[in-house]
């Protein structure tokens, strides 16, 4: 499939992380990072974030909910094999969409599955999509992950996350990529915060996230500059250092 075209308009997408156990803490969820970092790629933003307990009414008011106002939304989590894997009938419910047994999932996990003891009735769960669905491949474990409308259904282990988003990578449409640049700085954020608003005013389309830390007893920030226009993100970095130096900070390209 070819890459989609580029164009100027922000993209975004949101993320429903399902599980009671991120919700416990007994897992802690990577792919927010994971999946944030590969929608830069694909020129588009990750505007938010939820995560639900696995409860068909809080998965779907939360798909319901994002879906509309983001390009894409993304689920991971909830559409393995067993009793508690409710994510594909859930969101088939908000949809008001029947689940099937989709015919070519299930011919992908009989090939899977041949040498492996077969499709028991627990892996054929892992065929059943909201009517209407295609497939995102899984080259790691099989199981596929769905696409409904603007709804990519995936696994919540993140290295067969990271496989599905692989195989997605090209294919969505999106913007420029957001680039960015790093400068780090001795001083606390509140003694800077009238120049880095002033910075992020004079370099419109930039913005300016600020990163405090504490370390070798002393405070300091990293400032991070991101845009789409890389010439940009040049530009106010070097404006950013000038401005910082003549306030008599020492400035560290790339950050501390």
């Amino acid at each position: 499939m070819q890459a989609a075209p580029r164009s100027e308009r922000i993209w975004t997408a949101a993320l429903v992380v399902i599980g009671d156990e991120i919700l416990s803490g007994r897992t802690q969820d990577r792919n927010i990072a994971q999946l944030a970092a590969w929608l830069n790629v694909q020129g588009i933003r990750l505007a938010e974030v939820r995560v639900v307990a696995d409860q068909a009414n809080a998965i779907g008011e939360a798909v319901n909910t994002l879906r509309v106002r983001n390009d894409y939304l993304f689920t991971t989590g909830g559409i393995g094999p067993t009793h508690d894997d409710i994510t594909v009938d859930a969101i088939a419910a908000a949809l008001d969409l029947p689940v099937i047994e989709h015919p070519e999932a299930r011919a992908i996990l009989e090939d899977y599955y041949m040498t492996r003891g077969g499709v028991t009735p627990a892996r054929a769960r892992m065929a059943r999509t909201p009517e209407g669905a295609s497939l995102i491949p899984n080259r790691v474990s099989g199981a596929p992950g769905i696409r409904i409308g603007n709804i990519f259904i995936m696994a919540g282990v993140p290295h067969i996350t990271a496989g599905m988003l692989d195989a997605l990578t090209g294919t969505l449409e999106g913007g420029q990529p957001v680039v960015s640049g790093t400068i780090g700085c001795w001083v606390g954020e509140s003694e800077v915060a009238d120049l880095l608003r002033q910075a992020e005013k004079a370099h419109e389309g930039v913005a300016i996230g600020s990163y405090p830390f504490f370390r070798e007893g002393r405070t300091g920030a990293n400032f991070v500059v991101r845009s789409p226009d890389a010439a940009m993100v040049a530009t106010c970095i070097a404006d950013l250092t000038a401005a910082l130096e003549a306030q008599g900070h020492r400035v560290i390209a790339d950050g501390i």
